[in-house]
């Protein structure tokens, strides 16, 4: 298709498990082509490096480090790529306060660039903090596109359940992404952080596989209430979270065996989605998720419950779960070539919407 750009988008989401990278021939507008994908964990040095910058700012301790471990990671997969004729490099957020000092994800993409002779977007957030948003979520944009390519003829709710949990409910009959009524878009509440944290200090793993420790708990009703008073839960989209905004949480599981504090995390998730739900327009006709929660058959099963509408991984309608947040920066940095808005007052909060995004491309040979 005439005016198609083959680009590379690469994610490096809260959970610090590694980097995602994928191609997308797109114009910025549709989706031509999905291409081939990559996922790069990072070392356990490397993530221990990141977990100790999480929550600071430029210039404090431990930020430099991380941003060399994030760029150094980063670089040796865009070298897997030759194809990639444009990079979408979100970088690693460390710290996100919109309200307050901002956002900030490291990872230099003008060092990238030049270390890989590639032309790379980056820095995706910052103009739409300046212009009074949220700088996130910044995936709804791309969700439309999707809705749109897998025929969506009514309303559809994307989650992605990464180490945040967020939503974007798109109308596929609305113009375009900017337009008023296509979208509403904001982070619901935790993902799989919590659930991730708790068991790393409980049993010493990653996570819970396949959702099988919260299956053999019990939910903790009067420990969740207590939890859904969160004030997040309480505020109008659009809204967005940093990593450790519930964190707090895990001082409430102390005295829950491991399996009902799993059980009561997991519901945690779900509940947050469900409440969120009140936001929409109008119901969607199904949630469609990605991201690792989705692999979590607890939580899946919570979620159906809770929400009394079909819930399927977006596998279903022939996307890529894993990849979609890493596809939908590839796009994301067309949109920013091209100068297109990549978000608006619906998902963000910004005053109008916002063409996000620094482009530096490499220094001539």
């Amino acid at each position: 298709m005439a005016g198609m750009i083959r680009a590379l988008g690469l994610m490096s989401g809260t959970s610090l498990d590694g980097v995602d990278a994928a191609m997308v021939e797109t114009d910025g507008e549709t989706i031509a082509a999905f291409g081939r994908s990559a996922f790069r964990p990072y070392d356990e040095g490397a993530r221990a490096v990141l977990r100790a910058a999480l929550g600071r700012w430029p210039g404090e301790e431990g930020v430099e480090a991380a941003e060399v471990a994030v760029r150094e990671a980063h670089a040796g997969v865009v070298r897997d790529f030759a194809e990639a004729e444009l990079v979408g490099f979100h970088g690693q957020t460390l710290a996100h306060e919109p309200a307050g000092r901002g956002t900030h994800q490291v990872g230099r993409g003008d060092l990238l660039a030049r270390e890989t002779g590639r032309t790379v977007v980056w820095d995706f957030r910052s103009a739409d903090v300046a212009s009074g948003g949220e700088g996130a979520p910044l995936v709804p944009f791309f969700h439309f596109a999707c809705a749109r390519r897998i025929g969506a003829r009514g309303p559809v709710a994307f989650l992605n359940i990464g180490g945040v949990a967020n939503v974007t409910w798109v109308d596929p009959r609305v113009d375009a992404p900017e337009a008023p009524g296509a979208l509403v878009a904001f982070d619901t509440g935790p993902g799989n952080a919590l659930l991730d944290d708790f068991m790393m200090a409980r049993l010493g793993r990653t996570r819970d596989e396949g959702g099988a420790v919260a299956a053999a708990g019990r939910i903790d009703e009067k420990v969740l209430a207590a939890l859904l008073s969160h004030p997040h839960l309480d505020r109008k989209p659009p809204k967005s979270l940093d990593r450790l905004d519930f964190h707090r949480a895990l001082e409430a599981m102390a005295p829950l065996s491991t399996e009902d504090g799993a059980a009561t995390l997991a519901s945690l998730t779900a509940a947050c989605v469900v409440a969120g739900a009140r936001h929409f327009p109008e119901p969607p006709e199904r949630w469609l998720v990605c991201g690792g929660g989705r692999h979590n058959r607890t939580l899946m099963r919570l979620l159906a419950e809770h929400s009394n509408l079909p819930v399927d991984p977006v596998e279903a309608v022939g996307l890529d779960g894993d990849m979609l947040e890493a596809q939908a920066f590839a796009f994301l940095a067309v949109r920013v070539l091209r100068g297109l808005p990549t978000s608006s007052p619906a998902t963000t909060g910004c005053r109008i919407p916002v063409s996000g995004g620094r482009i530096s491309r490499p220094a001539p040979a």
